[in-house]
C-alpha cells in the first residue's frame, strides 16, 4: 500500500516552522501538532484540510450530551458517540499503515493506532469540558476520564478515574483491564506512575517514534524516517541518539557527505561519557566518507 505523497520542500520548510514555534509554545495544542505531522507526511493536507479536521473535531464535540456529570457518564457518553455512532476504532492491520499515524486520516477512516484514536477522544471530550488526558501505558495509550493524578503521587483507585480504550471502540476499563494491558505489553506489573497524564510534547514524541518505527521496518520508506526523526529534533526536549539516527538515514538515502558530518558532530558529543562508543561512529563516518570515493 503507498504512503500519501510528501509535501513540496516550501511546504515543507512552512509546516516545520509552525510545528516548531507551537511545540516551543506556552501550552502546546496536541490537535494543531497532530495536524502538522500530518502535513510533513502528506502534500495533500493543504490550509483548507487542517481547518477541515478542526471543525470535524467541533462537530464531534458538539454531538455530546451537556456535561453528562461524572467521570463515568462522561466516558460512556464518549464510546457511543465515537465508538458505537461513528465506528472508530482500532484493528491488528492498522499497525501496517502510515495513515493509521496521521490525525485527518484517522478522523476521515475512523480507524488508527490506539494513541491516535486516543487524541480523537482527548480532543473531542475536551471541547466539551469533559475532564480528559490521556494514559501512556506501556505498548496501548489509553484515554482517562476524572480528576488528572498529581505526577509522581499514588494514582489512586481506577473508582475514582475511569480508564477508556478507543482501539477497542472506547470500551471501559476494569483496573484488572488496565493490568492485562501493561502485562501483556512489557510483562511488567502496573505501576501507579503508569497512569499519570501524558503531556501533549510527549504524546507527539511517541506518534512521531511509532512513524519512525514504521518507516524502520520498511527501508524503502526512509525518507519518511527522516522526516519524523528531523519533527522530533524540534520537540524542546529530545534523546541525542535522534541526531545518530538522522545520520545514519542520511547515509542510507546515499548523501554520504552530510551523514558523515552528522555522525563526527554525534561522535564529538558522545565522548564526552564513552569514548569506545565515539570511536564506533567515527568509523561510520569513515565508511561513510569513503562511499565518495
Amino acid at each position: 500500500m503507498t504512503p500519501p505523497q510528501p509535501p513540496s520542500p516550501e511546504r515543507s520548510a512552512e509546516v516545520r516552522r509552525r510545528f516548531a514555534e507551537e511545540a516551543r509554545s506556552e501550552r502546546p495544542d496536541l490537535t494543531t501538532l497532530c495536524l502538522l505531522v500530518g502535513a510533513e507526511a502528506d502534500g495533500t493536507l493543504d490550509e483548507a484540510g487542517l481547518d477541515a479536521a478542526q471543525v470535524e473535531l467541533d462537530r464531534l464535540a458538539g454531538q455530546l450530551p451537556f456535561r453528562p456529570g461524572t467521570p463515568r457518564a462522561w466516558a460512556q457518553a464518549l464510546r457511543d458517540l465515537l465508538g458505537e455512532r461513528y465506528g472508530f476504532h482500532g484493528v491488528a492491520a492498522d499497525y501496517q499503515r502510515l495513515e493509521s499515524s496521521l490525525l485527518h486520516e484517522v478522523l476521515r477512516r475512523r480507524r488508527g493506532l490506539p494513541i491516535l484514536l486516543s487524541v480523537v477522544w482527548i480532543e473531542v471530550a475536551r471541547r466539551a469540558g469533559a475532564p480528559v488526558y490521556g494514559v501512556a501505558l506501556p505498548g496501548h495509550f489509553v484515554v482517562g476520564f476524572g480528576t488528572e493524578p498529581e505526577p509522581g503521587s499514588e494514582a489512586g483507585s481506577l473508582e475514582e478515574r475511569v480508564l477508556v480504550d478507543p482501539f477497542d471502540g472506547g470500551r471501559l476499563l476494569s483496573g484488572k483491564d488496565a493490568e492485562v494491558l501493561v502485562s501483556g505489553a512489557t510483562g511488567a506489573e502496573l505501576r501507579p506512575s503508569m497512569l499519570e497524564p501524558a503531556a501533549p510534547l510527549d504524546v507527539v514524541s511517541r506518534v512521531l517514534n511509532n512513524i519512525r518505527a514504521w518507516a524502520a521496518r520498511r527501508p524503502e520508506q526512509s525518507a519518511v524516517g527522516l522526516w519524523a526523526v528531523e519533527l522530533a529534533l524540534l520537540l524542546p526536549a529530545h534523546a541525542a541518539r535522534l541526531r545518530y539516527e538522522r545520520a545514519r538515514l542520511l547515509v542510507q538515502r546515499g548523501d554520504f557527505l552530510a551523514g558523515a558530518g552528522e555522525l563526527e558532530a554525534y561522535a564529538e558529543v558522545v565522548g564526552a561519557v564513552d569514548q569506545a562508543v565515539a570511536e564506533e561512529v567515527r568509523g561510520e563516518a569513515r565508511a561513510a566518507r569513503a562511499m565518495l570515493n
